[in-house]
């Protein structure tokens, strides 16, 4: 009985070892499925936020649109006042207004000047709106024979401008052109005091894009 017992009692003792082992195997399954779906969802987080790259497909674009350009005006303007006044063989200041209607800066490098034979008629109002008789447009005996200086006998000549003048987007710009009036010797006694709308320039050299304004009221000139 003893033996039996002692037999029993190993077979039990086995079979607590076997459960004790299944226990464990499961246990330590466990624990490594645990730890395996534990880095299989580690894993699965990391791929998410840093391996999913993102291309960009063929023809991809986007849309941007360019402004239109608008002509600057050139006008006569009141203030400030000529320093360099006319006289029969001699020079002058011009004074104009340069505006510029484009939502960009302009920059402006030269102009070109009409024939030395177009002239400017007199004026006694800086308004220029009270044309003084004798002293006139035209080419006759009453003509005031002011043009600008350094033009030719060939409309359209180019002229540069010793300093670039650049007018604010939307903005205006006086400039006083020092010496850039010439009055003919043999100009009309009528055209004494006379205030002078100078010719239509017949162009200028200017391009469109960023820059610094040129403060107003400014000095420049075109020296040939």
């Amino acid at each position: 009985m003893a033996s039996s017992k002692h037999r029993q009692g190993t077979g039990r003792r086995v079979r607590s070892a076997r459960h004790v082992g299944r226990a464990r195997r499961w246990s330590l399954g466990s624990k490594i499925l645990s730890a395996t779906v534990g880095v299989l969802l580690v894993g699965t987080a990391s791929y998410a936020a840093t391996n999913w790259l993102v291309g960009l497909a063929g023809g991809s674009n986007a849309l941007s649109k360019a402004g239109s350009v608008s002509n600057v005006t050139i006008v006569a303007t009141t203030t400030p006042s000529p320093s360099n006044l006319l006289y029969p063989g001699g020079t002058g200041d011009v004074v104009a207004k340069i505006t510029n209607p484009n939502s960009f800066p302009v920059t402006v490098t030269g102009v070109n000047l009409p024939t030395s034979t177009t002239y400017g008629a007199g004026y006694s109002d800086a308004a220029l709106s009270a044309a003084v008789t004798g002293c006139d447009a035209t080419t006759t005996a009453t003509g005031s024979t002011v043009a600008w200086n350094f033009a030719t006998g060939t409309s359209g000549t180019a002229h540069t401008l010793t300093t670039p003048l650049v007018v604010a987007a939307n903005g205006n710009l006086t400039v006083t052109f020092t010496s850039d009036a010439i009055m003919g010797t043999n100009s009309p006694s009528a055209c004494q005091n006379a205030y002078f709308s100078m010719p239509s320039l017949t162009g200028i050299a200017a391009s469109g894009g960023s820059g610094t304004a040129t403060a107003s009221p400014a000095t420049d000139a075109w020296t040939s």
